[in-house]
């Protein structure tokens, strides 16, 4: 084994998000509260425009007959969008978010009320501001530029039909005098939001940009694997999780057997290709969740999430059987193993603890002939400890009467290391 594993641990500035199954959980949590929050700007406009209507009404100037026009409008209008977004009809079209279907509904929408009622015009000009700025991101400059175009000679039919209708001067007058206003108002106001949408595309190429970027530096560039300054950060991620919640965690420490005589039978070259392919064939044998990244050389590392020693055992032995079993080619003199070692998390130990044992896993795989799986059962010492008062002073007791944990750890650690200097 290398000198440099277990070096890498308690590295906080490792830090990376989240990951496996919290990585998905967050993501697919992001993106429902993001569809509440738009719905819920839906229905604040739309509380909105009824609320003024409603108020307009209270002070005599709008029909009970228009409010309940709104109502259905209101009621319906909205329910058909849901239906399309349940039914996933809106993926057949290329805005996916139908956003002028939208648009275009609400306008058509305020213009027959202000025909059904000409004191509605008084909220068809700001309302339809708020309209055109809503569907703006999805919009182009030219989209709204003929939708505003539609909105004046929309508007233009309305005050022609009600003056054929109701032969009102005064009416007239100032549904012309609002006529104005809009008119004039509105191509400056496309004119000016008109470069949002080309802001929103510029920030959205740069934020799909910035991600590629956060991706390319979790993943070993030869490999196509996650590397090191990730996978440490995973499994400390993934510890304290452990701890959180008492769920299991188990690891691997994986090997590949012989890999100097690769190199020196094929070149780096040939070793380089034997490394991708492992790699490779590692990611096809392991299950969605788990996290598998190359900590150093040709040292693997193998986390499973919420899982169980059983399960991470068998899931260890398909990798080794996959790689043993793989064709490497006619050119490959030596064959291709891989020894693995695995073990379980304890509560509370340190991750240090916990990758060492793992890694003492690995080296008896290779003592012991290498192209295995070797399971390191975790201890947990508190649970072994008991208070006879002559074990404790037979295994080294404080002068408190309490055990020297660190002690304890320094014997094992010499242990091993004793027994490493043996087996060369």
């Amino acid at each position: 084994m290398s000198e440099d594993m277990g070096s890498g641990f308690g590295d906080s500035s490792a830090s990376v998000g989240n990951f496996g199954r919290r990585q998905s959980d967050f993501s697919r949590l992001r993106r429902t509260r993001s569809t509440a929050q738009k719905w819920l700007v839906v229905l604040l406009l739309l509380g909105a425009f009824v609320g003024v209507a409603v108020v307009f009404w209270a002070m005599g100037y709008v029909q009970a007959s228009t409010l309940q026009a709104l109502s259905g409008l209101v009621v319906a209008v909205p329910l058909v969008f849901l239906l399309f977004f349940r039914k996933q009809w809106n993926l057949k079209f290329r805005e996916k978010r139908l956003k002028l279907p939208i648009v275009v509904c609400a306008l058509a929408s305020m213009l027959w009320l202000v025909y059904l009622d000409p004191a509605m015009q008084m909220l068809l000009v700001p309302f339809t501001f708020v309209t055109l700025a809503y569907g703006m991101y999805r919009i182009s400059r030219n989209v709204a530029f003929l939708l505003a175009l539609s909105v004046v000679v929309g508007y233009a039919l309305v005050m022609a039909m009600h003056a054929f209708e109701r032969g009102n001067p005064a009416l007239l007058k100032l549904e012309f005098m609002h006529f104005l206003a809009l008119a004039a108002a509105l191509p400056g106001f496309v004119y000016l939001t008109g470069k949002v949408p080309l802001l929103h595309l510029v920030l959205n190429k740069a934020s799909r940009k910035i991600r590629t970027i956060e991706a390319d530096a979790q993943l070993d560039p030869l490999l196509c694997c996650y590397n090191r300054r990730y996978i440490v950060a995973a499994l400390e991620e993934q510890k304290q999780l452990a701890d959180e919640t008492g769920q299991p965690l188990c690891i691997a420490i994986i090997d590949l057997d012989h890999f100097k005589r690769i190199n020196d039978e094929m070149g780096h070259l040939g070793g380089d290709e034997v490394l991708r392919t492992f790699s490779r064939v590692a990611q096809q044998s392991v299950r969605d969740e788990d996290i598998f990244g190359r900590y150093g050389g040709e040292e693997f590392l193998l986390i499973f999430p919420g899982t169980s020693l059983l399960p991470a055992l068998n899931t260890c032995e398909r990798v080794r059987s996959q790689v043993e079993t793989h064709p490497w080619g006619a050119n490959m003199r030596c064959r291709v193993s891989v020894s693995i070692g695995v073990t379980q998390y304890v509560q509370g130990e340190s991750v240090l603890e916990f990758f060492s044992r793992a890694d003492t896993a690995t080296y008896l795989a290779k003592e012991g002939g290498r192209n295995q799986v070797v399971v390191e059962e975790p201890v947990d010492r508190r649970a072994a400890q008991k208070p006879d008062a002559d074990d404790e002073a037979r295994d080294g007791l404080g002068q408190d009467g309490e055990m020297d944990d660190d002690f304890s750890l320094v014997e094992e650690a010499g242990f091993i290391e004793e027994r490493r200097s043996g087996g060369h």
